[in-house]
């Protein structure tokens, strides 16, 4: 008996509806960090008692070494064991191996954003929100639940590889706790009204036809324009690390400065001239899926990543909704020697592939055998987005059909195609509209506070730490805002 064809259900993509973008208060971050996680606790500023907030001294360093002192942000410390922790949860997320003078490259940007989110932090706690512990820990079940990890596996996985718990909990906190800032910021502007919407309509009405690019991005901001060369070499380093494979979304979760860091650097559908002029001339000739040399813009650098290309209006691709059941092996598959109930379990499949027929029965079965596996496995897909091989399979699949069984190691699925046509997606529904909208409020929102709290915060930093950067005695540079950042507003026809 022959067990080939794998099962390809790994190609099919989670559902994700194209009417929603993403919401205010998503957890688009954290589903962005697969490998991280921990159970809530309290957040940690065991060293703030060496802290002297109010006199602008610097602290001195205290032994043992990780617990340096680096400096103060508002009086609130700033330790070695801190940035080191940070750097360890770096290397754990993104796979690779870290080597101490790649981290110690890596040490500036890790201050810098350590720096801002003790500021926001900071705003976090004066206006009294609250993220409650189910949060987090509801966030870290996504994430574990997301990449098939057992229940408070990642705890055990950061205490293995040394990194302190409270280190991700502190960055979930943040980040959780920064969007009900943005949430309170922009609550009294209002609803996206339908005259905004049908304003947004009318402009994509009159650029049909022209390019669009679906960009990722990290952001790293400069805080001295006239010395950037450590912002510059930070920025190569980055983008080494992600040609050897780190997961751009990941780097720019723990990175970028920009607010779509929050959703893994993505800004989704956009067209040239909510640009900087230097990354158009970038993403006109980069191929899918290359990154970027570093890109200098208004503020800092930037590296970019394109995801797709389209032009306005025109999109036309085929739509399937799938189910699916699965016959599972009691162990693991050796296709060279396949065990009595393997052989079993792939007799039952191919019965079931010549006599179920409908969705409806394909749930039915799956339901039976225990749904170890959803009979869903994606909602509405976009096939020519998947696997290769899987899109052969579902497009030579007539609707209600059952495919052969397609066999993986830990079992055998039939799939249905349920429903197939086309669709134009590039026309937005008035709900993508408002999405694309508001997510534009948050992101102005964001920037603006981000600048204003800066401004008004009290940063010191060690004098013999030369990687610090503390805030400039003259932050006047950065009053004039850039006129286009890759970071920014998106245009008209963002999906």
């Amino acid at each position: 008996m022959s067990f080939s064809a794998p099962f390809l259900r790994a190609a099919l993509p989670a559902g994700r509806s194209l009417s929603m973008r993403k919401t205010l208060l998503g957890f688009s971050a954290l589903l962005a960090l697969p490998v991280l996680g921990a159970q809530a606790a309290p957040a940690h500023h065991a060293h703030a008692q060496h802290a002297h907030p109010g006199h602008g001294s610097v602290v001195e360093p205290v032994t043992p070494p990780e617990d340096a002192i680096l400096g103060t942000i508002n009086g609130q410390v700033l330790t070695e064991r801190d940035v080191d922790n940070r750097g360890k949860l770096f290397a754990l997320s993104t796979g690779l191996n870290i080597s101490p003078d790649l981290m110690q490259r890596l040490r500036p940007q890790i201050i810098r954003q350590l720096v801002d989110e003790r500021i926001k932090t900071q705003e976090i706690l004066k206006r009294h929100i609250n993220v409650e512990p189910q949060q987090i820990a509801q966030a870290i079940n996504n994430i574990e639940s997301r990449n098939g990890m057992p229940k408070n596996a990642l705890r055990d996985r950061l205490a293995q590889d040394g990194v302190s718990l409270t280190t991700l909990i502190d960055q979930i906190r943040v980040q959780i706790g920064w969007m009900q800032v943005l949430r309170e910021e922009i609550s009294g502007r209002g609803r996206i009204t339908a005259r905004e919407i049908a304003q947004r309509e009318e402009a994509l009405r009159a650029e049909e036809g022209r390019p669009q690019y679906n960009v990722s991005e990290i952001f790293i901001p400069v805080a001295d324009p006239r010395h950037s060369e450590t912002e510059l070499e930070f920025t190569k380093t980055i983008i080494t690390q992600l040609r050897n494979g780190a997961p751009f979304p990941i780097v720019a979760a723990q990175f970028s400065q920009a607010q779509t860091a929050l959703d893994g650097g993505t800004m989704g559908w956009v067209q040239e001239d909510s640009l900087d002029p230097p990354v158009v001339e970038i993403v006109r000739q980069m191929p899918i899926g290359a990154i970027s040399n570093p890109v200098k813009v208004a503020g800092g650098y930037v590296i970019v990543t394109v995801n797709g290309k389209r032009t306005i209006g025109h999109q036309n691709v085929t739509m399937v909704t799938v189910r699916q059941a699965f016959f599972p092996f009691s162990s693991p598959l050796n296709p060279q020697d396949p065990t009595d109930q393997q052989k079993m379990a792939l007799q039952k499949a191919s019965a079931a592939a010549q006599s179920v027929h409908g969705c409806d029965a394909m749930e039915a079965l799956n339901h039976s055998l225990g749904e170890k596996h959803p009979s869903d496995p994606g909602g509405q897909l976009v096939l020519e987005r998947l696997n290769p091989q899987m899109r052969q399979v579902l497009s030579d699949l007539p609707v209600g059909q059952s495919s052969r069984p397609l066999v993986s190691t830990d079992g055998i699925a039939l799939l249905t195609v349920c429903s197939k046509g086309q669709k134009n997606i590039a026309q937005q529904s008035p709900s993508e509209i408002a999405d694309s909208l508001m997510n534009e409020r948050v992101e102005q929102a964001s920037r603006q506070l981000e600048r204003d709290l800066e401004r008004r915060s009290v940063i010191e930093m060690r004098k013999d730490d030369k990687t610090a950067s503390a805030k400039p005695a003259d932050d006047t540079q950065n009053d004039e805002p850039p006129a286009k950042k890759p970071h920014g507003k998106p245009a008209p026809g963002q999906g």
